[in-house]
């Protein structure tokens, strides 16, 4: 039996549900902006449509998506692209009345309308409508039934007890493996939308936000994208930070005198390029609660120092054969004049230097993102190479699956040393304790992991 296989007869037996709550809109957007979704859809006419160019982002009023094209049966067409949950969104925000949404060429919703409904522009033009398949939706938003079980022994504690060594490592390792393919699958679908280069800086602005701010971070990274920062690399710090809704022009003056020339330095080639980055969509950033090294600020900075060394970056992130070796040791020095000394923009210069990017942080990157991507397309790279990467901080998901497999931190203790068993872990959380909804007792992984048995 394969893991693929055990998913397979488990989600035979769950009756189809409703549909899934959706996230907030800006998750929604930057899901879809990321190809999280696809390019390829069928309109209300039954017309194949492709997303050529998924546009940029828009940060004034007026559609979410602007110099967008589509192909539709064929025909190329540019403009504007707009996300609703639902068809009748169009009326009820008011799109059809407002000329600012005539240069939309594509309406794109993620349920459908029990009523029905047109979409037509101010000029009375029906606009191409789109409806994201529930599927689609579902494997974009990678959301179980649940966001959190209960960090108690489950069920399958005695089953796995009964498992030999061999099976137990089998077991994980398909699990991993399996989630080391699904990982690979959203870089890639990231690339096929706007390039290796964009998928990385999503991927690691992504990283770098920590849990709190992971989408802020990649917001930030989609709104501000590798192609406006190499235009202007002189004002490349400027760009973020003002992309990020960090820069105004008193900022200097609540700053220690050692840090007020360069913040007015900041804000000075900032207001100058305005252009690139003054929106009215801000983003929703969490600023509270965090450690000093994991402040916003702190993050925008690292992925600063990131964008000025880009080429080697690159080389070493995505150039083959893959060496985690070179990338974890060029991530542990990177150093940046500014962030290397200080925890927020305003706050005290530090005596001793600050890491930018901690290895726990290296070894996140690398199995959530890189290594998976190297598994897929690299020969020279195998399993087993990855299978050696140790494990980073044991962050709270972690630490309740390997409760409910296993019973206590400790039994499971031979399985949290190594990365591929973190992340085999946090994917039958996900496949099994999340979407299980009778604290335990309709689960049928137990029963599943009597017919487990390793390869001969």
């Amino acid at each position: 039996m394969t893991y693929e296989n055990l998913l397979q007869q488990v989600h035979g037996q769950v009756a189809e549900g409703p549909p899934p709550e959706l996230p907030s809109e800006l998750e929604m957007q930057a899901l879809w902006f990321a190809g999280a979704m696809g390019r390829d859809f069928i309109d209300q006419a039954g017309q194949p449509v492709r997303i050529i160019q998924f546009g940029e982002w828009n940060r004034s009023a007026g559609p979410d998506f602007l110099h967008g094209v589509v192909e539709i049966n064929g025909e190329r067409h540019a403009g504007a692209i707009e996300l609703d949950t639902e068809p009748a969104d169009w009326e009820h925000h008011g799109h059809g009345a407002d000329p600012a949404f005539n240069e939309v060429v594509l309406h794109v919703v993620f349920r459908p309308s029990s009523a029905t409904s047109f979409t037509r522009n101010e000029e009375h033009r029906e606009v191409p409508q789109v409806l994201v398949p529930p599927a689609t939706v579902e494997a974009a938003l990678q959301r179980p039934a649940s966001a959190v079980a209960i960090a108690r022994p489950g069920r399958c504690v005695h089953p796995l007890s009964q498992l030999s060594e061999p099976s137990i490592r089998d077991l994980l390792e398909q699990a991993a493996r399996h989630r080391m393919q699904l990982k690979a699958s959203r870089f890639l679908q990231t690339a096929d939308a706007h390039g290796r280069d964009a998928a990385l800086f999503q991927s690691t602005a992504e990283t770098l936000g920590y849990r709190a701010n992971a989408l802020p971070m990649r917001l930030l990274a989609q709104r501000m994208p590798l192609t406006v920062l190499r235009d202007e690399p002189a004002a490349l710090e400027s760009l973020l930070f003002g992309a990020a809704g960090f820069l105004s022009s008193s900022l200097h003056e609540q700053a220690p005198p050692d840090t007020r020339e360069h913040l007015r330095a900041l804000w000075d080639v900032a207001w100058k390029h305005r252009a690139h980055w003054e929106s009215q969509h801000p983003i929703p950033w969490r600023m509270h609660g965090q450690r000093p090294a994991n402040h916003p600020h702190r993050r925008v900075g690292t992925l600063t120092a990131l964008a000025r060394h880009w080429p080697t970056y690159r080389a070493r992130a995505l150039g083959r054969p893959f060496s985690p070796k070179v990338l974890v040791d060029f991530l542990t020095r990177l150093e940046d004049p500014f962030w290397s000394h200080r925890h927020t923009l305003s706050s005290r210069k530090s005596a001793r230097p600050i890491a930018l990017f901690g290895k726990a942080k290296a070894i996140e990157l690398l199995a959530n993102h890189l290594m998976p991507l190297a598994l897929h397309e690299d020969p020279n790279f195998g399993f087993e190479q990855f299978a050696q990467l140790p494990a980073g901080t044991l962050n709270e998901k972690v630490r309740r699956a390997a409760i409910r497999l296993f019973g206590s931190e400790e039994t499971a203790a031979p399985w949290l040393r190594k990365a591929v068993h973190h992340q085999a872990l946090l994917q039958i959380y996900h496949d099994f304790c999340l979407e299980d909804l009778s604290d335990c007792d309709d689960c049928p992984f137990p029963e599943q992991l009597s017919q487990w048995n390793p390869p001969t």
